[in-house]
């Protein structure tokens, strides 16, 4: 039986794959952090690109400033209605079920059985 073993000797990192991979390291936890920044304030930069719409548009000639913030319980109300919605979707039937006898001696299903059983009728 042949045994592996690893060493590690700090001496064979070269200094530029050391830079290279706390470069990369930093660009990957840069564009994460980025990502989840966007992500958080997206709702503002939404509300800003809809007012400033409004305000080029010739429909609405004084825009107020009014922030539609959504209130802990009208979220609770809304996944309620949500949750009870997609649950109802599927009908909801009785589960009974019926065995009624069939008087067909003959099925596809039986067919070998009948077979052998007239072949051992002959021995």
């Amino acid at each position: 039986m042949i045994t592996l073993t690893f060493t590690f000797d700090p001496s064979l990192i070269d200094i530029r794959v050391l830079v290279m991979s706390v470069l990369g390291y930093f660009v990957v936890l840069l564009a994460l952090s980025a990502m989840a920044f966007i992500m958080v304030r997206f709702h503002l930069l939404r509300d800003h690109l809809r007012t400033r719409k409004l305000k080029n548009s010739s429909h609405a000639e004084t825009v107020t400033s009014v922030k539609p913030v959504m209130t802990g319980e009208e979220n609770a109300a809304i996944a309620a209605a949500l949750y009870l919605y997609f649950s109802e979707l599927h009908d909801r039937e009785k589960y009974v079920m019926t065995i009624k006898k069939v008087s067909r001696t003959y099925s596809p299903w039986s067919s070998k059985f009948y077979n052998i059983y007239n072949s051992m009728k002959h021995w």
